[in-house]
């Protein structure tokens, strides 16, 4: 049989016990390194996680258009808004637009139901259309107090007092511009025979007055 000392076999057991320590703590630093990344990894997921939702969420604020309401339906207004937005700057408004031709329909109700007709029909013909269809109809459009052929008269005399727009006025401003060019013919016809006519008298020594 095989006979070891006492030395021997102290170091075989030292040798055994270091080589089986060596070994548990390998396994056990090898482990912490694994766990040690495992939750680094982890820590580092969440963290890119909750930085980029607040990144996206990040949204600028939006710019409302006000409200404007206009209740009273005596009131010819009608309300606008509008809004815009950029990622800098947000700009919004709102204004009232107000409608000539319902305000001058209720002025001329109003005057009519006060026994004013020629007033309400006054307030009316400051429209070019109902200022055109009164003088085609033969009814012409009220002038300071006329009416009938007397208004006519003081219109074509104050034609810049006519409604801008009007058919009519255009229709009167060429005829005139026609009969002025008539005149302007006929008077430069006269001048140039007067003027020959002196001549001849001139030439033949015979005196002429015109």
């Amino acid at each position: 049989m095989l006979k070891l000392s006492i030395i021997e076999l102290a170091t075989f057991v030292l040798m055994w016990l270091f080589t089986m320590i060596t070994w548990y703590t390998n396994r056990i630093i090898y482990t912490a390194l694994f766990v040690l990344l495992f939750v680094t990894t982890q820590v580092f997921a969440e963290t890119n996680t909750v930085s980029s939702t607040v990144v996206t969420n990040n949204t600028p604020p939006t710019a409302n258009s006000p409200s404007v309401v206009v209740n009273n339906s005596d009131v010819c207004k009608t309300a606008v808004a509008g809004a815009v937005q950029t990622q800098i700057l947000g700009i919004s408004s709102g204004i009232t637009v107000t409608d000539e031709n319902c305000e001058r329909i209720k002025l001329a109700r109003s005057l009519y139901a006060s026994g004013m007709k020629v007033a309400s029909v006054s307030i009316l013909c400051q429209d070019p259309r109902v200022w055109d269809s009164m003088a085609m109809a033969g009814t012409p459009c009220p002038y300071m107090g006329s009416i009938g052929v007397e208004a006519e008269d003081g219109w074509k005399e104050n034609m810049d007092m006519i409604p801008e727009g009007s058919v009519v006025y255009a229709k009167w401003n060429d005829d005139i511009n026609k009969i002025k060019l008539a005149e302007g013919v006929d008077s430069d016809a006269s001048k140039f025979i007067r003027f020959v006519l002196g001549a001849m008298v001139m030439h033949s020594g015979i005196v002429m007055f015109f």
